[in-house]
């Protein structure tokens, strides 16, 4: 009977201490916002303009090594134009971008990709398609993800009228001539783990 009472004892903490130490297969892997990068470029038809934003904060979904989701929210108020120099214009500039012609930053001061499902294309690149909210609308977008050790780079090609960002759109407005600005823009994410 002490033999009994004794075997299932070492069973039921040998048993605990097994599963205790299992480890868990999911894992959120937080976001270094510092040492991430935010970059966009816009088209118009005299040329282009690119700059950046602020990451607030985001994590990759992870089982094992394999990606499986994640979810990002950027800073709108951080938006700033790269390619102008002080009275260049750039200030001008920044302050349309973020005026309710275009992100409505006042009302609207975050945006936000959450995965919805990722597909593996190959060992370190994935499609993923997620929930883009700007300016409170959220529509479904497409984005490519490529992960190498501790770092991810995604990118992302947006229509802005989606999103009810109209201004300087040939899809709305006759006679734009040159002052025309094309719909979608492009985003890269540089993601640091």
């Amino acid at each position: 009977m002490k033999k009994t009472i004794l075997s299932i004892a070492l069973v039921a903490v040998f048993g605990l201490t097994a599963s205790a130490s299992a480890p868990n297969e999911d894992e959120k892997k937080p976001v270094k916002v510092s040492e991430s990068t935010v970059t966009w470029k816009g088209y118009k038809v005299t040329g282009e303009h690119n700059g950046s934003i602020n990451l607030k904060s985001g994590f990759l979904e992870m089982k094992g090594k394999k990606l499986i989701g994640g979810e990002f929210v950027v800073d709108m108020t951080s938006l700033t134009c790269n390619d102008l120099e002080a009275g260049q214009g750039k200030e001008k500039l920044e302050g349309h971008l973020k005026s309710a012609d275009f992100f409505g930053v006042d009302a609207n001061p975050n945006s936000k990709l959450v995965f919805t499902s990722v597909k593996a294309m190959n060992e370190n690149s994935y499609t993923a398609t997620g929930d883009l909210t700007i300016k409170g609308i959220t529509k479904p977008v497409t984005v490519v993800v490529s992960m190498f050790e501790n770092k991810a780079t995604a990118t992302i090609k947006v229509d802005r009228t989606k999103y009810d960002i109209k201004y300087g759109s040939g899809s709305f407005f006759d006679d734009l001539g040159d002052k025309a600005i094309y719909d979608e823009f492009d985003l890269v994410v540089d993601l640091a783990l």
